[in-house]
């Protein structure tokens, strides 16, 4: 999901008014309404999305390079100052909704391959639509974007072996193709994002620029990636759909308060129980979808698809009902 940015009001953008930006803005800040419409239009005429087949799995590269570009490292170091604090939080991430995708996957009586989905996308890093989400929500940013930084850094090699250990009842999985693609559409990505961005900062207009189509282009992945898993189980959800999404929401939900009451057991404040209710409750769908049609078959890709709209939905409109009065919005900026 689309990631880390910088932050300020939307009066003191000097460039609003210009229609590009305005555009970009739109597109960064409209992911819930955008990946909402590219879900219905998918379903109603899949054709729209098919042709994305040949290279989906690099959208989600894009995503990755995107948030190279715009993570600031500085905004880190106090947070990394607090290991015990990060690693609980990565704990909970790492355990509360991989629980939940295997409770999910034994317990809901859908398809072997529909389990599987679950446990694919539980088990996945927070999203980086996290850090917005945050922020929008009045929570502590720096937390949250330090959680997406290690989980995601983490995936590679946890990620595989977890849906290995949870998922072997369901199919054979295989732990190195997986780790690879986690490699090659995380992990690269994110370095030449942040090299790119060191190149960048030489140029500051060429930096501002880039921080402003950064977030815009991840989105657009992310809605793309989306619409596309959906687009190509269309039959499949016709059949299944209500079934399949009450577990979505019973798995969101309850990823959600796990997240605050694992908070609030370890002892953070309301800022910080927030925050890491947000980043377990919002899971990197769009890479659980990747995953899911690069190795096994469509219909596993289907409980991330909709697991990617239902978070953002419900996170988003969370954000929204908590900052009301505070017309903040997120724009992108140095």
């Amino acid at each position: 999901m689309p990631g880390v940015y910088s932050e300020r009001l939307l009066h003191n953008d000097a460039q609003a008014s210009y229609p590009m930006y305005i555009l970009l803005r739109f597109i960064a800040n409209g992911l819930a309404p955008l990946t909402l419409l590219g879900a219905i239009l998918a379903y109603f005429i899949p054709e729209t999305f098919t042709w994305i087949a040949p290279g989906f799995q690099w959208l989600f590269a894009a995503t990755m390079f995107a948030l190279g570009v715009v993570l600031h490292p500085e905004e880190l170091r106090a947070t990394l100052a607090r290991p015990k604090a990060i690693a609980q939080g990565v704990a909970a991430q790492y355990v509360i909704m991989p629980s939940l995708g295997f409770a999910a996957a034994t317990f809901s009586g859908l398809s072997p391959a529909l389990a599987l989905g679950f446990i694919i996308v539980a088990c996945a890093p927070g999203a980086m639509a996290s850090n917005v989400i945050v922020y929008l929500a009045g929570g502590a940013v720096a937390y949250s974007i330090a959680l997406t930084t290690v989980a995601t850094a983490l995936s590679p090699l946890v990620t595989p072996a977890l849906v290995k250990w949870l998922g072997s009842a369901y199919v054979d999985i295989p732990f190195w193709p997986m780790m690879q693609t986690i490699l090659l559409t995380t992990i690269v990505p994110l370095l030449l994002g942040l090299a790119a961005r060191r190149w960048l900062r030489q140029r500051p207009s060429a930096l501002q620029f880039a921080e402003q189509l950064a977030p815009a282009v991840a989105s657009l992945a992310i809605v793309l990636i989306c619409s596309y898993a959906v687009a190509a189980n269309n039959a499949r959800l016709a059949s299944i759909g209500a079934t399949l999404l009450a577990v979505v929401v019973i798995v969101n939900a309850l990823g959600y308060l796990l997240g605050w009451l694992a908070a609030r057991l370890y002892g953070l404040d309301s800022h910080h129980q927030l925050t890491l209710a947000i980043e377990v409750g919002m899971q990197n769908a769009g890479l659980g979808v990747v995953l899911a049609l690069k190795h096994f078959e469509p219909e596993s890709a289907l409980p991330g698809a909709l697991f990617a709209v239902w978070c953002i939905l419900t996170s988003a409109g969370a954000a929204a009902y908590l900052r009301r009065g505070t017309g903040r919005e997120v724009v992108v900026g140095a």
